[in-house]
């Protein structure tokens, strides 16, 4: 009777979620570096729904839903690929019924329950996937495309400025000084662009360490953006602390989390940064006090082009907290963020402190 099937489902479901990981980390590629599964945390409401089908007709508009939010979500993430994706719920399909059968038999109907399922959700996310991946390339193209017209349009400006006064030594350097500091700038954008592309396929950041102080590359930052936003950043200085850091690296980690926190915080407001040297580590503290970030929402801060709710209606195009945490873990770091009414969003880089050779 379907009603013994949908309970034994029900019984079993735990075993089939194991059965179904275990093998999944063996033939879906982009599981096996971190273990991460991007259909684990959709099975239990999946097999709820097939064993619910299994004693009812099949509600095809809940299973739509279970099949969207799957592949939405998926879109985002970094190295799953729309094939590995449908990979999952194929493997998902032979793990349920030969778990099930390691019990007795399903008839032709239960099996046909399952399978018509599985191929409804599995439809469904790969279509969500596909409009949310293709979304989301359009407006990163069309942000990128605003972002760097910025820098761009002010160094032409500062260069015809000095076309048109060249005799003018005080006005020129201080107007080639802008025209660096707007390609500086691109230039950032574009080896976020190219480190978020590897990100994206699953690829380790490769970063060459040399010996300099952190100190020296976080006051350097720091002081570029309060050329942008005088009076608005508060640099908490401990002094020189020297190791091995990859200092261009470091200075777009910086840039990146002190470019939200003024983005996201009130134009009058202070944004803090801070040096603290703890025991075989550093860490670096940016907070600001903007409208809070959700609490389900900070996981998903750090995925590729992610934007949380307190980020509608600004500029910006998703990839650079992708690429601070690429650049944190690059270094055998951690990046960690927590948000509130009470102390506004704090951004925690650690770091290990690997001492540079002539520090005893």
């Amino acid at each position: 009777m379907a009603n013994a099937v949908s309970e034994r489902l029900s019984r079993l479901n735990n075993k089939i979620m194991a059965a179904w990981e275990k093998r999944a980390i063996q033939e879906v590629e982009a599981a096996i570096p971190k273990n991460s599964l991007a259909l684990r945390d959709s099975l239990p409401e999946f097999l709820e729904f097939i064993a619910s089908a299994l004693n009812t007709e099949i509600d095809r508009t809940k299973l739509t839903k279970i099949g969207k939010k799957h592949g939405r979500e998926r879109a985002h993430e970094a190295n799953y690929t729309i094939d590995q994706l449908i990979h999952e719920y194929s493997i998902l399909r032979k793990v349920l019924c030969e778990v099930m059968e390691q019990e007795a038999p399903l008839s032709p109907e239960d099996r046909e329950i399952i399978v018509c399922a599985i191929e409804q959700a599995v439809n469904d996310a790969a279509t969500e996937y596909s409009e949310t991946f293709s979304d989301i390339q359009e407006k990163f193209t069309n942000t990128l495309a605003h972002d760097l017209r910025g820098p761009l349009s002010s160094a032409r400006l500062a260069a015809q400025l000095i076309s048109k006064k060249p005799d003018d030594a005080t006005s020129s350097t201080k107007l080639a000084r802008q025209i660096v500091t707007s390609m500086d700038r691109i230039d950032l954008m574009i080896h976020d662009l190219l480190d978020g592309s590897k990100l994206r396929s699953g690829e380790l950041l490769s970063l060459v360490l040399e010996d300099c102080d952190l100190d020296a590359i976080l006051l350097q930052v720091a002081d570029d953006k309060r050329m942008e936003s005088p009076s608005r950043i508060d640099y908490r200085s401990i002094g020189p602390v020297n190791g091995r850091w990859n200092a261009n690296g470091l200075q777009r980690v910086l840039d990146n989390l002190l470019s939200n926190a003024l983005k996201f915080s009130p134009p009058e407001s202070v944004v803090t940064v801070e040096l603290r040297k703890i025991e075989n580590a550093v860490e670096i503290l940016v907070q600001n006090f903007g409208t809070p970030i959700r609490q389900e929402e900070l996981e998903g801060l750090f995925r590729r082009f992610h934007r949380a709710k307190n980020a509608e209606g600004k500029s910006g195009w998703g990839l650079g907290l992708t690429v601070v945490k690429g650049i944190t873990e690059a270094h055998g770091g951690k990046v960690e963020v927590e948000s509130s009414a009470d102390y506004g969003t704090i951004f925690k880089v650690t770091l290990p402190l690997v001492e540079s050779g002539n520090i005893s």
